[in-house]
């Protein structure tokens, strides 16, 4: 078999996948978040967190609730690390230092999980298991909560009320993904995945020294670290490690897990607003963004230019041979389309035009189908943006489901899609411009400005992954990226909530022929083509300084 037949089998292994589970989970995510009763372990909850479930938010109390809840996180993350080498468990690594610790902790609570460090090598099971891989679960809890805030905001009329983020975001973690990461772990534990909390061993020589490994509850962990769209490895190479990922059906599953609740989000939307369709028009336009990055990610990948690609059957550097191009292709554009950022494979050693995709991808916001969450509220909001450009074009006030998109809705809209482009934008300029930042690039020209472009991408756009070449543990990377990712995810989450807020309050606007059918193709159609030329306008001019002048120079 061809590895190229290889990888469309593949692929349309993963749709028929992630239909099947479709419908089911986005059904039981919509009960989940429009049910009024409470399970026993969640009354403990509340009880303990002194939460009242059944008390109606308005966005601003919805707002507190989020950043209270994450800045304490971010609080307790950074002591843990700064006291790991005081703790049981720690395997005998010191603290972590301070730059670090803040980078990781603001890392993990923004569902971004980019790691400046090797896991194997820096963090003990305490940390691993009490700190991050807690994160994992409750950071894509707020994610999700914020979305369901919005689709409220459509919903609702004549209110201002969202729901309860205390609420919302323990249903999330105790009915959503801590079920789906038990039968996660138990099928990659099957797989081969290791599960234990053993210490260091010694597992023969390499290159004239002693290799060491550590064990870890590693299967529990990438199973929500994929489920989460979280990507943080337990260890330095992350799924590329076969620990983690031990072998091809293992791949295969975890690009599933990590693609599985944002896609089913669309059906969770449409149930709660009351029109299936709507939800089918928004899965559309991300799985036709999903698809056409992957087949572009193939041509370049598999692409044959010289005697060395022939030989191997395309770009392998930087891949695995048990996984091979295709599915890596698969993995690489999915966890950036999304917000996971986990990796199989060396993203700086994809083609020129293979690493300008997976840069592209995270610069669309990672809405094709993005992250837990903030895949479909980013969509959404780019949905509005598209309903007002049909407006203007047809000269009638924009509506979206019923609600008028007026100044106040567009103005928030337009702060959503600006604030992420000016982080990535003006961080990189200043890497670039001071004289220290550089001196982390492994390589010079195209390539190393691209390794600068990627780290602020992913940081601002929560997804994590890097090209790996550049050194990030130094004092400037730690701490500009680490702003980068909290202000990269909860500022946005002040103008989605506003604008759920806004839309809640409205009356609805009855239909007419003159209303434009969001449920069709052709909205599907215009809705892709907005996101292309939204984001090709905004990143063109980095992206022909990196990716694109290396790819057309090679």
């Amino acid at each position: 078999m061809s590895p190229e037949l290889a990888g469309v089998l593949q692929l349309l292994a993963l749709i028929a996948a992630l239909a099947l589970a479709y419908r089911p989970l986005g059904d039981h995510m919509a009960r989940v978040y429009s049910s009024d009763k409470h399970l026993r372990v969640e009354k403990w909850i509340y009880r303990g967190i002194g939460a009242n479930p059944n008390t109606e938010m308005r966005w601003l109390a919805y707002l507190r609730g989020v950043l209270a809840f994450s800045a304490v996180s971010v609080l307790f993350l950074y002591v843990l690390q700064r006291v790991q080498g005081s703790l049981p468990g720690s395997l005998g690594f010191a603290s972590i230092d301070p730059d670090q610790a803040f980078s990781t902790a603001a890392s993990f609570v923004s569902n971004t999980n980019w790691q400046s460090y090797s896991g194997e090598q820096a963090m003990g099971h305490v940390v691993q298991t009490g700190g991050l891989a807690v994160q994992n679960f409750v950071s894509s809890a707020v994610g999700i909560a914020v979305a369901v805030a919005l689709v409220r905001g459509f919903a609702r009329s004549r209110t201002g009320e969202l729901g309860n983020f205390w609420a919302d975001m323990v249903r999330g973690v105790v009915r959503i993904l801590l079920p789906l990461s038990v039968v996660a772990a138990i099928v990659l534990v099957a797989c081969g995945a290791i599960q234990n909390f053993s210490g260091i061993h010694e597992v023969g020589q390499f290159m004239g020294g002693s290799q060491q490994w550590n064990g870890g509850a590693v299967a529990s962990q990438e199973a929500v670290k994929e489920i989460g769209t979280n990507g943080g490895g337990y260890f330095n190479a992350n799924s590329a490690h076969p620990f983690e990922n031990p072998g091809p059906f293992s791949n295969l599953f975890e690009i599933f897990l990590l693609l599985l609740i944002p896609f089913s989000l669309t059906r969770t939307f449409g149930r709660m607003v009351g029109s299936l369709r709507q939800g089918y028009a928004i899965l559309a336009t991300m799985a036709t963004i999903w698809i056409g990055f992957i087949c572009l990610m193939w041509w370049t990948e598999f692409a044959h230019h010289g005697t060395a690609f022939e030989i191997a059957g395309g770009a392998m550097e930087g891949k695995e041979q048990r996984f091979g191009i295709g599915a890596s292709s698969i993995f690489s554009i999915s966890t950036t389309l999304t917000s996971t950022g986990a990796v199989d494979s060396f993203h700086s050693s994809n083609t020129g035009l293979g690493g300008g995709l997976n840069l592209l991808g995270m610069q669309l916001g990672e809405i094709a189908p993005g992250g837990v969450g903030s895949g479909l509220y980013g969509m959404l909001i780019m949905a509005i943006i598209a309903v007002f450009i049909a407006g203007l074009m047809v000269g009638r006030t924009p509506e979206y489901l019923g609600k008028k998109i007026g100044t106040r809705q567009i103005k928030l809209a337009a702060c959503y899609i600006l604030i992420t482009p000016a982080l990535v934008l003006v961080f990189t300029a200043f890497a670039m411009a001071l004289p220290t930042p550089a001196n982390s690039m492994t390589n010079s020209g195209a390539h190393g400005f691209s390794e600068i472009l990627y780290a602020y991408t992913s940081g601002a756009n929560n997804n994590g992954s890097a090209f790996a070449g550049l050194n990030a543990d130094t004092q400037w990377f730690n701490t500009t990226i680490g702003l980068a990712m909290l202000l990269g995810r909860f500022l946005p989450m002040v103008f989605v909530l506003a604008l759920a807020g806004s839309l809640a309050e409205q009356t609805p606007v009855p239909a007419t022929a003159g209303t434009l059918r969001t449920e069709k193709p052709l909205f599907t159609g215009l809705l892709v083509g907005a996101i292309l030329i939204i984001t090709g306008l905004t990143y063109f001019p980095a992206l022909a300084l990196g990716p694109l002048a290396e790819g057309l120079a090679t």
